[in-house]
């Protein structure tokens, strides 16, 4: 195997380990785990979910520039589109948003696909164009038939329109 092969790999390993510590609250584990990852190959995973841990730990601009970096590296990975867009959000940018929400779904490399419809979705609802978040719901469910929380949005927006 090639020294650049190992350099891969070991990069994914520490992205791993730093998404477990991030998933069980160990954000400052996480983040030293993803630097590392960083350090040994830049990758678009370990930039997007650093960003993830600086958002939890209320760095929303940091995380937007984390994002940055990782559609830098690599622009076909759909996550950070989506995730800046999340921050957005949080920062009461709607319509800053939607274009990132949009590129998203447009991603070669996305997975979970529908997450960017809900969130379509949610942002269409805040604002009460319910017709286009029904719209945004029912895009959610072509990629994931089965989604709790489409099926749910897609309920309460059934009273709202009649």
């Amino acid at each position: 195997m090639e020294s650049g092969e190992n350099t891969l790999e070991e990069a994914l390993e520490l992205w791993q380990e730093g998404t477990n510590r991030l998933m069980a609250g160990e954000l400052d584990e996480a983040v030293a785990l993803f630097t590392r990852s960083l350090e040994c190959k830049p990758t678009a995973e370990a930039y997007t979910f650093r960003g993830w841990a600086y958002s939890f730990a209320g760095r929303v601009e940091d995380a937007i520039e984390e994002c940055r970096k990782a559609i830098a590296t690599d622009p076909s990975f759909g996550n950070p589109y989506n995730d800046i867009g999340c921050y957005l959000m949080e920062q009461g940018k709607l319509d800053e948003a939607v274009p990132w929400f949009s590129q998203a779904k447009r991603a070669v490399r996305y997975e979970p696909r529908h997450f960017p419809y809900l969130n379509l979705g949610r942002l269409h609802a805040a604002r009460g164009e319910f017709a286009e978040a029904i719209l945004e719901f029912q895009g959610a469910l072509e990629e994931s038939p089965d989604d709790p929380v489409a099926l749910r949005f897609l309920e309460e927006l059934k009273f709202k329109v009649n």
